[in-house]
């Protein structure tokens, strides 16, 4: 089976979608969306990507009949179990797993149009969200006192670095004064790491005293905040072992003293079977409240997260998924489910573009969309766009039944590979050219080919592109142009991509 795409419709359809992420209702279009310099899609998401490749699978092998008989089930269970197990589950969550998925699947009646892979899919998505959850994690924050977070974990899970991300975080989202303060009097480079890290995103430290204890820098910090109009106290600790009981015991004491609003471990995805016992050693010492994944760009395993689960029922907050300081996502369970499942995850596409997108040119494209006007600037603009939220390849993980396409696209066929090319034949023209691109005829043709080393057939390719671009802009103007309601342009989707940006030849 080979797969042939349409590039123009692909385009129409991810232009829909970054239009709705700078529109999106709560959106403040008075003020700019700070890049985040985000990472490729398709490395950001390489967690789970091995158990959603072994469950693609397994539902492929299970029997199309009308009910699901103990033998296939006993098939898919098995596999499922052996899925969870190479994706470095800890056997006791797969056990539990299974067992909760046999028990709803025995003697389940195969509603009419649906299949028995259907069902399992259903039973399985329902069991990944429940072992997931809960869905209700927000991150707590006191409106009229001080809020204080307590960040702890093993050595090296990146609890400094995390501090950085969420300092960030409550910076840019609720325009709070934040505190950084350092509790890690063991690792020498620790408070110059955390200070470095202050200066990344503007906020204050709490200034180093050689040889005071943690306990002792605790109340300095709440003497400062009180004193600096402090909204939030960011407490870095020093890395510990969960078998350490002096480190541990300090842990609780630090707790006491602190009363942090929240108590947040944080973990290497790494980690993987060994989170079982990571996250419950310290929840038997201190609170935690919620957890942080860090590293899952790293991990295409994901066992991590669902083991630890097992072990506490705080939720996962927060993954990182990458090195910036702004490469930091909540966690959702349900769309982290319907990913490892194929199913795709169109929210958080939309929520990528609200991020990714320039806020000065989703402006100017609701301007211009408002008029129906669409050159072949605003077609570079889009394509940019597209790159920055990982290419073609990265956002077809986010659209329902095309997650797992992207392993099967061969190389010379990818349609991220053209996008340099199309970049440059549109900078090989002029300015008056894209800007009226219907004057663009053999000799201009010639020319810009030459320019930009492609054929004339490349030219007309990508004006044809822009001409069907621009069609659906006129469409959209006669529907509400610039202000256009969110909720219309995510109807535009259809709920999928075009008909005709998949075609499938056997």
């Amino acid at each position: 089976m080979t797969y042939l795409f349409d590039k123009t419709s692909f385009h129409q359809f991810s232009a829909r979608i970054i239009f709705c992420g700078a529109l999106k209702k709560g959106v403040d279009t008075s003020q700019r969306v700070s890049p985040t310099g985000a990472i490729p899609a398709e490395r950001e998401f390489i967690v789970f990507e091995r158990l959603s490749n072994r469950f693609d699978e397994i539902f492929k092998g299970l029997k199309k009949t009308g009910s699901i008989d103990e033998s296939s089930l006993d098939i898919a269970m098995r596999d499922i179990r052996r899925a969870l197990l190479e994706a470095d589950v800890a056997l006791p969550v797969a056990k539990q797993f299974i067992e909760e998925v046999r028990k709803e699947a025995i003697g389940k009646e195969i509603i009419r149009s649906i299949t028995p892979a259907q069902m399992i899919t259903k039973i399985v998505n329902d069991q990944l969200i429940k072992i997931l959850g809960p869905a209700d994690s927000e991150f707590n924050i006191n409106k009229n006192e001080i809020s204080s977070y307590l960040f702890v974990g093993l050595q090296g899970s990146g609890k400094t670095t995390t501090v950085g991300k969420i300092g960030n975080y409550l910076k840019n989202n609720f325009d709070k004064n934040i505190l950084f303060v350092s509790l890690d009097t063991s690792r020498p480079a620790a408070f110059d790491q955390l200070k470095k890290l202050s200066e990344i995103v503007s906020v204050r430290i709490l200034p180093k005293i050689e040889n005071q204890i943690p306990v002792d820098i605790v109340t300095r910090a709440k003497q400062f905040a009180q004193l600096n109009e402090i909204d939030c106290i960011l407490y870095d600790t020093a890395g510990r072992m969960n078998i350490e009981e002096n480190l541990m015991s300090e842990l609780s004491l630090l707790e006491k003293e602190i009363h942090p609003l929240e108590t947040l471990l944080v973990l290497d995805s790494l980690t993987g079977q060994e989170a079982v016992n990571v996250a419950r050693d310290f929840s038997n010492t201190i609170s935690i409240s919620g957890s942080i994944l860090t590293r899952i760009d790293g991990d295409s395993r994901g066992g991590a997260a669902l083991s630890m689960k097992y072990a506490t029922p705080c939720p996962i907050k927060f993954m990182g998924i990458g090195e910036q300081i702004n490469d930091l996502e909540k966690f959702h369970p349900e769309r982290i489910a319907n990913r490892i499942l194929g199913m795709g995850d169109i929210v958080s596409l939309v929520e990528k573009a609200t991020e990714t997108v320039d806020q000065e040119d989703a402006e100017r494209m609701a301007k211009k969309i408002q008029k129906g006007e669409f050159d072949l600037d605003d077609l570079l603009s889009q394509i940019r766009q597209m790159k920055k939220m990982g290419g073609i390849s990265g956002m077809m993980k986010f659209i329902p039944g095309l997650g797992n396409l992207t392993n099967k696209i061969s190389q010379n066929s990818n349609p991220d590979n053209s996008m340099a090319q199309q970049e440059a034949i549109i900078l090989s023209m002029t300015k008056y050219e894209r800007s009226r691109p219907k004057i663009i005829n053999g000799s201009r043709k010639k020319r810009i080919a030459a320019g930009s080393g492609t054929s004339i057939s490349e030219i007309n390719k990508i004006l044809k592109q822009h001409r069907k671009m621009s069609d659906m802009m006129k469409k959209l103007s006669k529907k509400g142009g610039g202000s256009i309601d969110p909720n219309m342009l995510a109807s535009q989707l259809g709920g999928g991509i075009p008909s005709n940006f998949l075609k499938n030849k056997y």
